[in-house]
């Protein structure tokens, strides 16, 4: 006998049926906004009301294990070890829970948590942090070759970790030569990040012997990678060190030559790098008053030339275009450099100054200054270093207005093409007065 079913009653089994579906949607849906709105507590009762809710959810499980191990007030590693248990059953691929597991236990059962690590590894092999922990508990546990395979892991893989792995070893192991030979990955990241750290404490000496490291990989290098390291030895008065470091760096950054003359001391004599603010870089600032820039349709040569303009508003104190220059004590220079204004105003006009920054309150030696509307024209001075004196520095300089009528400075002044090259006495005449 075949039973018919009526339209009216095949579309009220279908409402029954939709209504059914979208209850239990509505009550999975309610449920799980439940469990996350707990979870998001960060409390012991949130997580476990969460793992009732959702007892299948393995993170559920996993965090009520982390606040049960880690927090002061509700520790409970027994229950914590059960939250973990419960967790990987339902997950066996959880590096994270393997990893805290391994935690737990590692005061407990040495062996359980070596498991447990080791498990960590398999659930997620290229892990940096699986790494990291792993090897930092080898180390803890006197397995030294062990521990630095696992730390060198985790650095090659994430080179972030590698000033804490140069902390790490170097409170190990005093000699920087076995640190880096036979502790640290040979990776240029890792060279870098420690160059900085010992220029932050002030270990130019330190630091000279990890440069020597990294120079041997041929790195390439960027500009404010070296800028912070010469900076950091000029500071402590390691001016010839500085100034080795920087001729290495420039021959492994990727930046346009500074085509300078042959044997000038400044380095970008024609401002064609971009490379600036420290070590040997030029140290370019505008001060209010006053817009630095390049120029590329102004130049003397080369693409482009430097552009100082004034905009009318301030009497401007400028010195705010400098570069150091590594001297010999006693011996002669002659600075040659281009200048060109256009309808530069006031009497106080823009000009070159040398000064020694290793002797306070030293004398200058500058060259002529110009103002109004003047072509290409080139300055020259010979000046000769101090004895004891190996740092000088060149600054492009206006000095204040003291005339009332001409206090505003407005106009436009181009640089190009400075140099500094070594003379023989006799050159032309030394000028040590203030314009």
């Amino acid at each position: 006998m075949i039973v018919r079913i009526s339209s009216s009653t095949a579309r009220i089994i279908l409402v029954i049926g939709a209504l059914a579906t979208a209850g239990a949607i509505s009550y999975f849906g309610i449920r799980n906004a439940l469990a996350a709105h707990y979870v998001g507590l960060g409390t012991l009762q949130g997580y476990e009301r969460a793992t009732r809710l959702e007892p299948a959810n393995p993170r559920n499980w996993y965090l009520l294990g982390r606040y049960l191990e880690f927090d002061l007030e509700h520790a409970d590693p027994q229950r914590a070890l059960q939250a973990y248990q419960t967790s990987l059953s339902l997950d066996p691929r959880s590096a994270n829970t393997w990893l805290d597991l391994a935690s737990l236990l590692e005061e407990s059962d040495q062996g359980a948590a070596r498991e447990a690590f080791v498990q960590a590894q398999h659930a997620y092999p290229v892990s940096p942090d699986v790494s990291w922990r792993y090897g930092n508990f080898l180390l803890r546990h006197g397995e030294m070759s062990a521990a630095i395979a696992e730390i060198q892991h985790a650095v090659e893989a994430d080179p972030k970790r590698s000033v804490d792995a140069f902390l790490l070893f170097r409170r190990l192991e005093p000699d920087l030569d076995i640190v880096f030979e036979r502790d640290l990955p040979p990776v240029a990241s890792v060279y870098l990040d420690a160059i900085r750290l010992l220029t932050d404490e002030g270990r130019g000496d330190l630091g000279l012997k990890v440069w020597s490291k990294l120079i041997a990989l041929h790195p390439k290098l960027h500009p404010p990678e070296i800028l912070y390291f010469v900076e950091g030895l000029l500071n402590r008065g390691q001016t010839i060190e500085a100034r080795r470091v920087w001729d290495q760096a420039i021959t492994y950054m990727n930046i346009p030559p500074a085509d300078d003359p042959k044997g000038s001391l400044v380095w970008d004599g024609g401002f064609e790098t971009g490379v600036t603010g420290a070590g040997f870089a030029w140290r370019i600032q505008s001060p209010p008053g006053s817009f630095v820039d390049y120029d590329e349709s102004v130049k003397r040569s080369g693409k482009r030339a430097l552009r100082i303009r004034f905009d009318g508003r301030k009497n401007v104190f400028f010195q705010n275009v400098c570069e150091r220059v590594v001297v010999e004590p006693g011996t002669f220079y002659e600075l040659s450099a281009w200048f060109k204004t256009n309808e530069l105003t006031t009497d106080r006009g823009v000009f070159f100054r040398l000064t020694t920054p290793e002797i306070r309150g030293s004398s200058w030696s500058v060259t002529p200054a110009f103002t109004g509307t003047t072509p290409w024209r080139r300055v020259s001075l010979t000046w000769e270093a101090p004895r004891q004196v190996h740092l000088m520095e060149i600054c492009v300089v206006r000095l204040p207005s003291s005339n009332p009528d001409e206090y505003r400075v407005s106009g436009t002044a181009w640089v190009d093409n400075v140099s500094l090259v070594p003379v023989t006495p006799g050159g032309d005449s030394l000028q040590k007065t203030r314009p």
